[in-house]
């Protein structure tokens, strides 16, 4: 007789193995189908800049439909991919991929609304994102190391209260 106990897995966590490699499943497809997205404009017109259906017109600025909708597969893509990323990363720090996926909405706003000022004001919008974004995620950061040296926050506030360099302030952020 063999003295190892076999492990038998329970039909709960078999379901949830199940589940998890579906989910795993979808998402390496829609990951994988990716590059056919950026690739749907070569199905657009590249003889006019007016592209007719019975639903809708478009008419553009630039060269052509074709061309318009490189631009527009160019921005909409990478959004899906960071939306993807940011709603299945587990990470304490997945909110800070918000930062380069609002540049990447911000010149798809500024595409549809076919702006002469593509891809180059964007990060003038970028500014107040950034002064929410980076101090929440640095305070999450700050929560979670504290909770892993088992410091209090009143440790935490006295520190934040200590007039410091700028120097001493920067060598702070990497300790």
């Amino acid at each position: 007789m063999n003295n190892k106990s076999t492990h038998i897995p329970s039909k709960k966590s078999l379901r949830k193995d199940k589940k998890s490699l579906l989910y795993g499943g979808i998402i390496v497809l829609l990951i994988a189908i990716s590059p056919y997205f950026f690739y749907v404009y070569e199905s657009f017109p590249s003889d006019s800049q007016t592209w007719e259906t019975s639903f809708f017109t478009i008419t553009t600025s630039y060269a052509n439909i074709q061309v318009y909708f490189w631009f527009l597969t160019g921005k909409i893509v990478p959004i899906y991919l960071l939306l993807l990323w940011f709603f299945t990363c587990k990470n304490w720090w997945h909110w800070i991929i918000m930062a380069p996926l609002s540049i990447y909405i911000f010149q798809l706003w500024s595409l549809v609304n076919q702006s002469s000022s593509l891809d180059e004001v964007e990060i003038y919008y970028m500014f107040p994102v950034m002064l929410v974004l980076v101090p929440c995620v640095y305070l999450i950061r700050a929560k979670i190391f504290n909770n892993i040296q088992g410091n209090d926050f009143e440790k935490f506030e006295e520190d934040l209260g200590k007039k410091r360099s700028v120097w001493d302030q920067i060598t702070d952020l990497f300790r």
